[in-house]
C-alpha cells in the first residue's frame, strides 16, 4: 500500500513555549514590583535583588558544575528564583543573608532533588523560611533603608496582631496599601506593581488565574467571617493588601513544580493555601501565613495531583 499511516509516540504536538521564554516573561513581570521597591525604599533594594539573583545564579553554575551536569543558567530560571526571594525580603536586610539565601534556595531545595521540575517546594519560599528561622532578627527588621532616622514600625500584619487601637494610628488606607505606601517585604508594598506583572502573566498564558483567584477568595472570605469581632465583619480588604497574599497567590504559588496541573487540583491548591493562611493569620501567633501555606500545598501536590488527573485512555494496569 502507498497510503500508510505512520504511527510515533506521543507527544504529536509541539508548541513554541521554552523554559528560557517562560522564565523571561517572569522577569518582565517582577519588574514593577522591584522598581516599586526601589521608589518605597531606596536604591538599596537594588543591591539586594542583584545580591540575591548573583548569588542564585553563580550557585546553580557551580552545583551543575560539581554534580557534573549541563549548565543550566540560560534558561533565567535562577534569575527568576532570585528576584522572588530579594522580593520576599526586607530591603534593610543585610546583604550576606540575601547570598546565603541563594545557595539555600538553588543548592539544597533545587539542585539536590535533581534541578528544575524535580524540586519538591518553591525554592524561594523555602529559603524565606529558612532565613527566617536562622536570623530572626534581621527577617523581622522593617526599617526603612530610605528613611534611616526613622525608627523602625511594625507591618499592618504585625499591627493588627497587637490590637485594634494601635491599628488605627499607623494603618495606612486602602488607597495607600494599593499603592505601596507599607512596611513590609520588598515585594509587599505595592498591590498595584503585583497586579500589573500578575496580569501580565495571565495574558502571556504563564500562569492560569485560578490559583490565584481561588487562594485570594478563598482567605478573603475566611477573613471575612471569622476575622472580626462578630461573625461577618472581617476587613477582608485590609488582609488581601497587606502582607503577601497578592505576591505568594500569583508568582509562587502557582510554580509549575510544585503546583498541581489539572484545573480542579489548582482550586483544591488554592483554596488550602487560602485556609491556612486565614487560620495563622487569625489565631497564630505568627502575623503572616502564606510562605508556610504555600510550602504545605507543595508538599500535599503529588497527591492531589494523584487524585484529580484522569485515568490515561485504556485505563491502568496494576502491578502485582
Amino acid at each position: 500500500m502507498e497510503n500508510t499511516l505512520n504511527l510515533s509516540s506521543s507527544p504529536h504536538i509541539t508548541g513554541k513555549d521554552t523554559t528560557r521564554r517562560i522564565m523571561i516573561d517572569v522577569v518582565i513581570a517582577l519588574i514593577p514590583a522591584v522598581i516599586s521597591g526601589v521608589y518605597f525604599f531606596g536604591a538599596r533594594v537594588l543591591a539586594v535583588v542583584l545580591t540575591s539573583v548573583i548569588s542564585c545564579v553563580l550557585w546553580e553554575y557551580i552545583s551543575r558544575k560539581v554534580m557534573k551536569r549541563s549548565v543550566t543558567i540560560a534558561d533565567f530560571s535562577a534569575v527568576v528564583t532570585g528576584i522572588l526571594l530579594a522580593l520576599n525580603l526586607p530591603p534593610s536586610i543585610p546583604l550576606w543573608i540575601a547570598a546565603v539565601g541563594g545557595f539555600v534556595a538553588i543548592v539544597i531545595i533545587k539542585q539536590l532533588f535533581g534541578g528544575l521540575g524535580q524540586n519538591f517546594m518553591n525554592p524561594a519560599l523555602g529559603a524565606r523560611v529558612i532565613l527566617m528561622l536562622s536570623w530572626t532578627q534581621q527577617m523581622t527588621n522593617w526599617a526603612n533603608p530610605a528613611t534611616p532616622d526613622v525608627i523602625s514600625a511594625a507591618t499592618p500584619l504585625v499591627a493588627l496582631k497587637k490590637g485594634q487601637e494601635i491599628i488605627e494610628t499607623i494603618r495606612p488606607d486602602y488607597l495607600e496599601f494599593f499603592l505601596g505606601h507599607a512596611l513590609g517585604s520588598i515585594g509587599e508594598t505595592s498591590v498595584l506593581a503585583l497586579l500589573i506583572g500578575g496580569l501580565y502573566l495571565i495574558y502571556r498564558k504563564v500562569i492560569s488565574p485560578v490559583i490565584p483567584l481561588s487562594f485570594i477568595g478563598s482567605a478573603a472570605l475566611l477573613v471575612f467571617i471569622f476575622g472580626g469581632d462578630n461573625p461577618f465583619t472581617g476587613d477582608f480588604v485590609y488582609h488581601i493588601l497587606a502582607g503577601g497574599i497578592i505576591l505568594g497567590s500569583f508568582f509562587m504559588a502557582t510554580d509549575y513544580s510544585t503546583s498541581p496541573v489539572t484545573t480542579k487540583g489548582k482550586i483544591i491548591m488554592g483554596i488550602g493555601c487560602g485556609i491556612i493562611t486565614s487560620v495563622i493569620r487569625l489565631y497564630a501567633n505568627y502575623p503572616e501565613g502564606v510562605s508556610f501555606a504555600i510550602l504545605l500545598m507543595n508538599v500535599l501536590t503529588p497527591m492531589i495531583d494523584k487524585f484529580t488527573v484522569p485515568t490515561s485512555f485504556g485505563g491502568e494496569t496494576k502491578n502485582a
